[in-house]
């Protein structure tokens, strides 16, 4: 399997434009720039978006998949991803993540996702710190 994104740009780095556009086409032209990304100005999106977005998705299937091994199906997951930005650098990423889950302890629930918080395919590339809070819902 392979999956591909494509990235455009013009212009110097301040006032320049890119686009990106993702294979699926759920991004196509999608607008990035400096303002999008440091200034919050205009209307795109950003590098450390993107991979908010893709920790996030990774990390919450990755609970799905070990929950499904478990015979449990979830009602319901739902992850908040944080990048960190300190200066140029990206410093950490925390996932914050609530679950229905029927059949299921809160500890039960938070070990489940410290694997996951190791395991998932996003964060078994990233090397800087990563941390994850869960909470199970009733």
């Amino acid at each position: 399997m392979k999956r591909t994104a494509k990235a455009h740009w013009s212009g110097n780095l301040k006032e320049g434009k890119g686009d990106i556009t993702t294979q699926s086409g759920i991004l196509n032209h999608t607008n990035y720039s400096f303002k999008t990304r440091f200034v919050g100005e205009e209307t795109g999106t950003n590098p450390e978006e993107l991979l908010a977005a893709a920790h996030a998705g990774c990390f919450t299937m990755a609970v799905g998949a070990i929950l499904t091994e478990k015979g449990l199906n979830p009602q319901a997951l739902d992850t908040e991803a944080t990048v960190q930005m300190e200066g140029l650098s990206i410093t950490n990423v925390h996932l914050y993540i609530t679950g229905q889950v029927d059949g299921l302890s809160a500890a039960d629930f938070e070990s489940i996702t410290k694997d996951a918080e190791k395991n998932c395919l996003i964060s078994k590339v990233l090397s800087i710190p990563i941390s994850s809070e869960a909470h199970l819902l009733a």
